[in-house]
């Protein structure tokens, strides 16, 4: 029996079509996905034929739940060599489409974390419904939110993306049309609609994205942001957890024990890739820290023992080292963080 591709490509009506095809692994990304979705998209650059770009998914549930998580832990388990290669052609996919020429539209209907921001960030159309979960859980396994996030993140209004980086929250599409995160709200029962006309208007899918859209609804988070905003100003973990803890609501409690189960280590790269990614210039700088980062985090303890923890045996009880924050120094951070050979850095495609 042949087995269908993990992503279909194809031109219908002007539009070139990108749909994961994965869904007993909820489209979780590998390295010959990204291959597929990079030379479909090269071939289209310079189309006339095709006027923008439409990702989605096959079934219904969900648009991407990351990447292929227990390949790289396994890889990190070694020479790290296919993770880091994986994390290479993922990173530039995520560059060609931040850069793409032509608008590139997504349809995030249903679950989205991980590696399914990566592809869907950069789009200028970011299509949320009633059923998007929107979350970058890294920090729970030992990882830090790459694929673009310590670009994405702190460009979010406020300090929303550290709070949402450190703690992993899970959002509804209420709040992430809110936040900017995704650009238009549409009932997953309306999406076929958008689809037929952009088959009859192929060009111009931010026009029918704000005709079709309908209001998402009160933003729940909206209630936090003042305190997010206050409590996640902070340029060091320490801090957040002090301002948290002295903070004394509910909220900031709840806050802070979500915080107290995430790999130290963790926390502590996330926020400095968050903070140095403020102040980059360019995408694809952005991108050769978190290659840099990548390579190196996947073959450290916490990274394998959260995956362990989280995926494997799935008794979510992770045992961090260091323990705590106090363990986690400058010194080791400066390593994860330093540049690579010149010669193994990531480049753009």
């Amino acid at each position: 029996m042949t087995q269908e591709p993990e992503v279909l490509t194809r031109v219908e009506s002007g539009v070139g079509r990108i749909t994961l095809n994965r869904p007993k692994a909820l489209h979780a990304l590998n390295h010959a996905m990204c291959d597929l979705m990079i030379a479909a998209l090269l071939d289209w650059q310079d189309d006339a034929a095709v006027k923008s770009v439409l990702i989605d998914h096959a079934g219904e549930r969900g648009f991407c739940a990351g990447g292929d998580i227990r390949m790289i832990a396994e890889s990190g388990a070694g020479d790290a060599s296919a993770a880091k290669a994986f994390f290479h052609a993922e990173y530039r996919l995520n560059h060609l489409l931040f850069d793409y020429p032509k608008p590139v539209t997504a349809i995030v209907d249903g679950i989205v974390m991980g590696g399914g921001v990566g592809i869907s960030e950069p789009a200028v159309v970011r299509i949320a419904t009633e059923r998007t979960t929107y979350a970058m859980p890294e920090t729970g396994i030992g990882l830090f939110p790459d694929v673009g996030g310590g670009w994405f993140l702190p460009r979010l209004p406020g300090f929303a993306g550290t709070w949402l980086a450190l703690t992993g929250a899970r959002l509804k599409a209420a709040d992430t049309v809110a936040l900017g995160i995704h650009t238009h709200f549409l009932p997953s029962d309306e999406v076929e609609a958008f689809r037929t006309i952009l088959a009859a208007d192929p060009g111009f899918p931010v026009d029918i994205a704000d005709e079709l859209a309908v209001d998402q609804g009160e933003a729940p988070l909206e209630t936090h942001i003042e305190a997010i905003d206050r409590l996640f100003v902070h340029d060091t973990v320490e801090a957040i957890f002090a301002a948290l803890e002295a903070e004394g609501s509910d909220w900031a409690r709840s806050q802070l024990a979500v915080l107290k189960t995430k790999s130290p280590q963790s926390l502590k790269v996330t926020l400095r890739q968050l903070r140095t990614g403020a102040h980059l210039t360019s995408f694809a700088e952005n991108m050769a820290m978190e290659y840099r980062l990548g390579g190196r985090v996947v073959r450290t303890h916490d990274f394998q023992e959260g995956v362990r923890a989280v995926i494997v045996d799935k008794d979510n009880s992770p045992r961090w080292s260091p323990a705590d924050l106090a363990g986690v120094t400058n010194a080791a951070l400066d390593a994860l963080f330093a540049p690579l050979p010149a010669d193994e850095e990531w480049t753009p495609l």
